[in-house]
């Protein structure tokens, strides 16, 4: 994977330029290749989390622990990692664009949480999407939730970004989409090097935002009032 960094006051921000690795994205996003039910995965990591606790001498007697694996299994399965199963992907309306509004339409400070894939530890952050409007335009809180839905798995910041930016270009039928992410990494505030003023941001920009005055003017956006 090939990064290039590129830096414009006041964000530092990654850009990643290579397409390969947006299609194979793309194509993982579609796909689901486990035909275990739901039930049957909450049994099975429960009996694998039980295991983990035995090997580090957990008193799995104890009353706050001993229902801990089905707990941790629930969770996994029911609401970290659901962006794993396709069916909860978010259901998308789109409207005529009657107003004509041909400008930039940004959902800023969207919240989201994730797991980062190395660690499985908590990543908490914002994303700001944009996008030029065109014949067809959507709801804002739907950009919400295709950023809850993708955060919903195992994730890599770098990755998420892209994922994004692809996502939305599926649903609108448009290149003119850009993504910036700015997150707490817990595997590196909470463990190695145990930095805990540090913030990752990485971006994505296709289409019109590449161009330096436009993306230049969604930087101005993002950082209005801050």
């Amino acid at each position: 994977m090939v990064v290039t960094r590129y830096i414009c006051y006041p964000l530092k921000y990654f850009i990643l330029m290579n397409n390969n690795s947006k299609k194979i994205i793309s194509l993982n996003l579609e796909k689901n290749n486990s035909s275990i039910s739901d039930d049957e995965k909450i049994k099975q990591i429960a009996q694998h989390f039980r295991s983990i606790m035995e090997i580090l001498n957990l008193d799995l007697n104890d009353n706050s622990l001993k229902d801990t694996p089905d707990r941790v299994a629930k969770m996994y399965v029911k609401e970290l990692f659901d962006g794993l199963d396709p069916k909860q992907a978010p259901s998308i309306s789109k409207f005529e664009n009657s107003f004509e509004y041909n400008g930039c339409i940004l959902e800023k400070n969207i919240p989201f949480y994730s797991l980062c894939e190395h660690h499985f530890v908590p990543i908490k952050g914002v994303a700001h999407v944009a996008y030029y409007a065109n014949e067809k335009i959507i709801g804002l809180s739907k950009i919400n939730r295709i950023v809850n839905y993708l955060s919903k798995k195992p994730q890599v910041q770098e990755k998420l970004t892209v994922e994004i930016v692809e996502y939305m270009k599926n649903v609108l039928q448009t290149e003119d989409i850009a993504c910036i992410i700015e997150a707490e990494h817990l595997c590196v505030s909470m463990r190695g090097i145990k930095d805990v003023n540090s913030l990752t941001t990485t971006a994505e920009y296709s289409g019109k935002f590449n161009e330096p005055s436009i993306k230049l003017e969604l930087l101005s956006m993002i950082n209005k009032d801050e």
